[in-house]
């Protein structure tokens, strides 16, 4: 199985890019797409809904704020819109999930903490939340892909230059502090450090121009431990820019 991930800086202008035609090209059984940008009714074109996938979309219900998406070859038995935080900020185009047999998988938007919608105390709550939602989902007999923008890089090697940024949001120490616990206590790991322990990989660049200014990686496809096993390839495509951001694609030894 074939899962692409990526951030795509509003929707409509990536499509411009040439995103799905380069999609179209990578056999992708599931694709993640994050900050569409977009309302729904605002993707009814055909380009929207690429030919052999389900289309599913999940808007913030404001115009050019957040949004994300899941595409998929395979129908799933349940969609899931948002976590069910008690603030309500999930609700906000940033959780969509598809659960099938014996694996669920999610496109995930975090706060970014870079305005008055998206404060610390909002993304520090979110992330507080969620580590309670995957706390409680452990005990489920199923396991979890989740691919998005977490807006939060982990070890030095995932930030360019890191000792410039280390007071920035996204990789403040107690940001580091929830990554570590997230893959030491809770039960989750990095696929992409599975196959790839490279110090030069990033996905995203705050200049908002890929390769100008320090690269992050903060993109990311987190899997259930009882899935490490299962990651056969990961890369990150450098080839053409969409957005900001670049596509993280990831090759599973799993059957839906």
């Amino acid at each position: 199985m074939r899962i692409i991930s990526l951030s795509v800086d509003g929707i409509h202008q990536a499509a411009q890019r040439g995103l799905y035609e380069w999609l179209s090209e990578q056999d992708a059984d599931i694709v993640c797409l994050q900050d569409l940008r977009a309302l729904e009714y605002e993707l009814d074109h055909d380009i929207f809904h690429p030919e052999g996938y389900f289309a599913y979309f999940f808007d913030s219900g404001v115009k050019h704020y957040n949004g994300v998406a899941i595409y998929s070859r395979y129908q799933p038995k349940a969609l899931i819109y948002g976590l069910g935080f008690s603030s309500g900020v999930d609700m906000e185009g940033r959780y969509l999930q598809a659960d099938f047999e014996h694996i669920s998988i999610g496109s995930l938007l975090a706060p970014s903490a870079s305005s008055e919608l998206e404060s610390a105390d909002v993304k520090a709550k979110f992330f507080d939340d969620f580590q309670a939602h995957l706390h409680k989902i452990t005990r489920k007999r199923r396991d979890y892909i989740f691919c998005g923008n977490w807006q939060m890089a982990h070890k030095p090697a995932d930030v360019q230059n890191d000792r410039n940024n280390e007071g920035n949001s996204g990789y403040l120490p107690m940001e580091r502090q929830w990554m570590d616990q997230l893959y030491r206590q809770i039960g989750y790991t990095d696929a992409f450090r599975c196959v790839n322990r490279d110090c030069d990989e990033y996905t995203s660049w705050p200049s908002g121009v890929v390769g100008e200014g320090d690269g992050w990686r903060m993109d990311l496809q987190v899997i259930s431990n009882n899935l490490k096993s299962r990651v056969e390839y990961g890369v990150i495509y450098k080839n053409k820019a969409f957005s900001s951001h670049l596509p993280v694609i990831m090759d599973y030894d799993i059957e839906i």
